[in-house]
């Protein structure tokens, strides 16, 4: 998907980075069961993420990886009664809409980018039968492909305004749990580490608004 190697190398390290907390978090002593899953999904996208940026990724069944983010965005959206995220209703939505969003951006992305339609588009050098609605030929110097009709432009750049101001969001919240209070003697060993969770759904996000802007 991605043509410059230097871009592959960074978006691998984002993703690997993120990925190395999920499994971390999915696997620690005393995890709750739903935690564990949560974590274990967000590895599974970082994963294919990771995949997605190297041409040898083009090759990975397709119908699997739908078949698990959409599942994935139907368990976040359907635990959403039983989070204790936010103190509200509300709360508790937006703070899991995020991972809806990221579970039904992936399995949209991996549905249209059909893993054979590309596989022989890199193969003859862009002058076979592109996949629908997949230009493999039209991409950009970063990109390999680019989306065509005006119906995938618009959900892809739509899921890419959403994630980046989700990224945003992530961000302030890292930058506000890794301040140091006022009059702290030293540094707050318990405030830094939280920091951590918003700032890997932060890069997360981040790279994903970045890879749906590529397909445009």
């Amino acid at each position: 998907m991605i043509a410059a190697s230097g871009l592959r190398w960074i978006f691998t390290l984002v993703f690997a980075l993120t990925t190395a907390y999920g499994i971390q978090r999915a696997v620690r002593p005393g995890a709750a069961p739903a935690d564990r899953v949560d974590h274990a999904l967000h590895v599974v996208m970082g994963l294919s993420m990771i995949a997605m940026v190297w041409p040898w990724g083009m090759d990975a069944p397709v119908l699997p990886q739908v078949v698990v983010f959409a599942a994935g965005a139907v368990w976040f959206l359907a635990s959403v009664p039983f989070r204790s995220e936010g103190a509200s209703r509300p709360g508790r939505w937006l703070g899991t809409l995020f991972h809806v969003v990221m579970m039904a951006g992936m399995a949209w992305m991996v549905a249209v980018m059909d893993s054979d339609g590309m596989s022989a588009g890199h193969g003859d050098g862009g002058g076979g039968p592109d996949m629908a609605g997949m230009d493999m030929s039209g991409g950009s110097g970063l990109s390999a492909m680019s989306l065509v009709g005006t119906g995938p432009k618009l959900a892809a750049g739509l899921l890419a305004l959403v994630l980046l101001a989700f990224a945003l969001r992530w961000l302030t919240r890292a930058f506000d749990a890794a301040r140091v209070p006022a009059g702290s003697p030293g540094p707050a060993a318990d405030v830094r580490p939280d920091a951590l969770a918003p700032a890997c759904h932060a890069a997360m996000a981040l790279g994903m608004a970045l890879m749906f802007a590529l397909l445009l």
